[in-house]
């Protein structure tokens, strides 16, 4: 599916706003103070602000910052998927842009791991960490079960016949997700993320599963900073058991492997939330693992 189309309205931000990035508007928003500044990189169908509770308690010791990809939630269309290169080009204009110094800590969630480790690849000097929060892979069909290779992946996405079926457990949710953060970001923010744009963003991110992985082969491994993966095991009633234990299997292996190509990596588990909850219910080992990230990156 390709996000082609162009409304002649766009959903305001709650909060945050705008930089011109190659004649686009793309939403960025920063608190906090202090380097390295902590970038956060959205997992696919969520959007920077879905990292904002994370993101204040990040601000307390340093400059933390969320956007949205362009093509993806408050950003200006554009067609999707896009490639890891093009990701990750607009994001270093976007800091540099912001006037913020490099190297950065990126934190990468989900399908973020492809962008920052793309970001990685064209621009090591300017990567002072990385933060894995159950994130993607290169090598991810290496690791997991056929059922849940990148291929079959890209296949299972929903069609819009059944995100509208969902619409009303996905509004429960969001409001369940967000109940902490205040009402002037929190009712805005659901109310886009059960929007058919939102929705058929999420859906359109994900249809380039296998060339992104082939994309990141072709170029070197991450840079030699400090990594801290979070790898999630909870049980997600809403997958089957078999799969989703032999998927918990091949991701500890994958990040195992993920932490032991650097000098400082570590592998931290959290068995008590599910992928797309992780910075919900865990804020705190978010938080941790971003700080000794950042401390160990310091000069």
């Amino acid at each position: 599916m390709t996000n082609n189309s162009t409304p002649s309205t766009r959903l305001a931000p709650p909060i945050g706003g705008f930089q011109e990035i190659d004649g686009r508007r793309v939403f960025v928003h920063r608190s906090g103070s202090g380097g390295p500044a902590v970038v956060f990189l959205p997992g696919a169908s969520a959007v920077g602000l879905d990292y904002f509770g994370v993101q204040q308690g990040v601000s307390q010791f340093t400059t933390a910052v969320v956007y949205d990809r362009g093509g993806t939630g408050y950003s200006d269309h554009l067609p999707l998927p896009r490639t890891a290169a093009a990701v990750a080009t607009e994001l270093h204009e976007l800091l540099r842009a912001q006037n913020l110094a490099a190297p950065y800590v990126l934190v990468a969630h989900s399908l973020g791991g492809a962008y920052a480790h793309r970001f990685a690849q064209l621009y090591p000097q300017d990567v002072a960490g990385l933060v894995w929060l159950d994130a993607f892979h290169r090598d991810w069909d290496d690791f997991m079960p056929p059922a849940a290779s990148l291929a079959e992946t890209e296949q299972m996405a929903p069609d819009l016949e059944q995100l509208e079926q969902m619409r009303p457990t996905r509004r429960e949710m969001g409001a369940e997700l967000l109940a902490s953060y205040p009402e002037h970001v929190r009712q805005p923010l659901i109310d886009a993320k059960v929007s058919d744009e939102w929705l058929c963003v999420g859906i359109a991110e994900c249809g380039a599963l296998v060339e992104l992985a082939t994309e990141l082969r072709a170029g070197p491994n991450i840079p030699d900073v400090p990594v801290v993966a979070l790898t999630v095991l909870g049980i997600d009633p809403a997958q089957q058991a078999r799969t989703l234990q032999e998927m918990n299997e091949g991701k500890t292996r994958m990040d195992a492997a993920l932490v032991s190509a650097v000098s400082h990596g570590e592998q931290r588990f959290l068995s008590d939330t599910f992928h797309h909850r992780l910075c919900f219910d865990r804020p705190d080992a978010v938080v941790q693992a971003i700080r000794d990230v950042v401390d160990r990156a310091r000069p």
